[in-house]
């Protein structure tokens, strides 16, 4: 590629002729024509109308999705024996995470096994019972008794089940902490024979659905004013230069912080290729459209040269000007210009330096 351009910088070099007039240089008629080597890589956009756009630029951060993030907190003390998953891991949702060995449930399970039991003897003993009402020999005061009984050994039973599916047994004295959602492990404060205390208040897992993020960016006092909800911005971050993630405010904390005086806004972001990672470091650009319009160029057309602005009005590629304009204003996409071009002209809006300085030599 380098080698193909400085071929053609070499020909317009030797082969083109200009005039330059004040401040202004166009392509004399001496039968200069762009080669078809280089004509094949340039692009040519056609100057329009556009409304004038402003932007503003805010700095801000990748962070998790809060309506799909869980903490995993432990139900019971113990010692931790095994960890299946590792930070960064996906997990499906079910999964077992990580197992202990728990003396609450050692308590569970014997009181399952004394639950059960207390209710093979009160299903004996109301059978038993029933038997001897229908005969006449037990009253109905006793009858009732055994009723009761029986009624207490299955309640007794159905609680006992019920914290053990809570714990989620997974044998005797074992829990096992399993992952209540699909997505990666994002934290992790849990290894292999850890203690796990009672009062523990440090989660031991939190898992997320990176396929949306949220950034979260700063605005300050001075710029609030240009903050609306739903209106349209682009993610940028160094991780992938060039690159934009389209996006729209979703939401304006309506609070500053003491700190550095600055108000929140939320983006949230579709991340399906898992290119955004919490943390990262993300500009938001805020687009700001007015009711007035102008005339508009690819911002990446221009040429500053000479404290003066200048762009390539493409007639054919025998026929290139060197034109002088008059920019009111810019943003990344667009400049907008006063004078020099006119709605319906094309210009060159890449490898146009290359031209110009062949040109004006």
């Amino acid at each position: 590629m380098k080698n193909v351009l400085l071929i053609v910088l070499s020909f317009l070099v030797v082969s083109a002729c200009t005039s330059k007039t004040g401040k202004e240089a166009k392509i004399s008629n001496s039968g200069f024509c762009l080669p078809d080597s280089l004509l094949s890589q340039i692009r040519i956009d056609t100057v329009s109308m556009k409304p004038v756009a402003s932007e503003l630029r805010l700095i801000g951060k990748v962070t998790f999705d809060q309506d799909k993030v869980v903490k995993i907190f432990p139900l019971v003390s113990g010692n931790v024996v095994k960890v299946n998953v590792s930070l960064g891991s996906y997990v499906k949702e079910g999964e077992i995470l990580a197992v202990l060995k728990s003396p609450e449930m050692a308590g569970a399970q014997n009181d399952l096994v004394s639950a059960q039991s207390n209710l093979a003897i009160a299903e004996k003993n109301y059978a038993a019972s029933s038997d001897m009402h229908k005969s006449g020999i037990l009253s109905d005061k006793e009858f009732t008794a055994s009723q009761k009984e029986l009624e207490k050994a299955k309640s007794e039973m159905n609680r006992t089940q019920t914290v053990l599916s809570i714990y989620g047994s997974n044998g005797p004295s074992e829990y096992v902490v399993k992952s209540p959602i699909s997505g990666y492990i994002v934290e992790k404060f849990i290894t292999e024979n850890m203690q796990i205390r009672p009062d523990n208040s440090t989660g031991l897992f939190t898992i997320s659905d990176l396929r949306r993020v949220w950034v979260l960016a700063n605005v300050y006092e001075s710029d609030i004013a240009g903050i609306k909800e739903n209106a349209a911005v682009e993610v940028t971050t160094v991780s992938y230069p060039g690159k934009a993630f389209p996006g729209k405010i979703d939401k304006i904390y309506n609070v500053l912080d003491p700190n550095d005086k600055t108000m929140k806004v939320q983006v949230q972001l579709n991340n399906d290729d898992f290119l955004l990672k919490p943390e990262m470091f993300a500009t938001v650009t805020v687009e700001q459209v007015n009711d007035s319009s102008m005339i508009a160029i690819p911002a990446n057309a221009v040429i500053f040269d000479r404290n003066q602005y200048w762009v390539l009005v493409y007639r054919d590629k025998c026929a290139i000007d060197i034109r002088k304009i008059d920019i009111a204003t810019s943003n990344t996409k667009y400049s907008y210009i006063h004078a020099g071009v006119k709605p319906g002209e094309r210009i060159v809006s890449n490898h146009q330096l290359l031209i110009y300085n062949a040109l004006t030599q």
